[in-house]
């Protein structure tokens, strides 16, 4: 005699699945862009007080980027009680390919924007083509990191180590924001 199994079937997925791995792919993209963006952004102030060319000032950046989103991706991990050593490995398994398609699509714009790469900090060409080079850089990774969540990679370890509970990123983007504004309107008062 058998004994009949309980099969679940996959012909009717989750309506809700799709929305959630959006959201958690957004929410990764714009955790992953706030570290990229204060190290480029660090990396860029330290080359213009020391008077570094652009490939030094490109390469202290994108190791900058790198520190700060490994750095800001281990914070839920530690308040989660993960020891520092693990938490460590963990972000460098989820977030490695995020930042790195991120680098190379923010650093190649600002490459490619005419005049980006000489700009000053107190150059509004620098703050709009830093905006510009940030936001075709989130729509980049979004893709990368909803395929990695999707094959259960990405932030999908960090999130499931940590507890997995949601995060409010409206505060990384309205600091995001409020800081490229202010660095635009800075330069704007230099025409003034």
């Amino acid at each position: 005699m058998s004994t009949p199994t309980t099969t679940h079937s996959t012909d009717h997925p989750d309506p809700h699945a799709g929305h959630d791995m959006s959201n958690m792919a957004a929410s990764a993209t714009l955790h992953c862009l706030t570290g990229c963006s204060i190290g480029e952004i660090l990396g860029l102030i330290l080359a213009t007080v020391f008077g570094w060319g652009n490939v030094t000032s490109t390469a202290v950046a994108i190791a900058l980027a790198f520190v700060f989103g490994y750095a800001l991706s281990s914070l839920p991990l530690l308040r989660a009680g993960i020891s520092v050593g693990r938490a460590l490995r963990l972000v460098l398994a989820a977030d490695t390919v995020s930042i790195l398609t991120m680098e190379v699509v923010d650093n190649l714009v600002m490459w490619l924007v005419p005049g980006a790469m000489d700009a000053g900090l107190l150059d509004a060409l620098f703050w709009g083509s830093m905006a510009l080079s940030l936001v075709i850089a989130y729509f980049a990774a979004y893709p990368v990191n909803k395929a990695l969540l999707h094959r259960g990679k990405g932030h999908a370890i960090t999130h499931h180590a940590s507890g997995g509970g949601p995060m409010d990123n409206r505060p990384l983007a309205y600091g995001i924001s409020a800081f490229m504004l202010g660095g635009f309107v800075a330069s704007l008062g230099t025409l003034l």
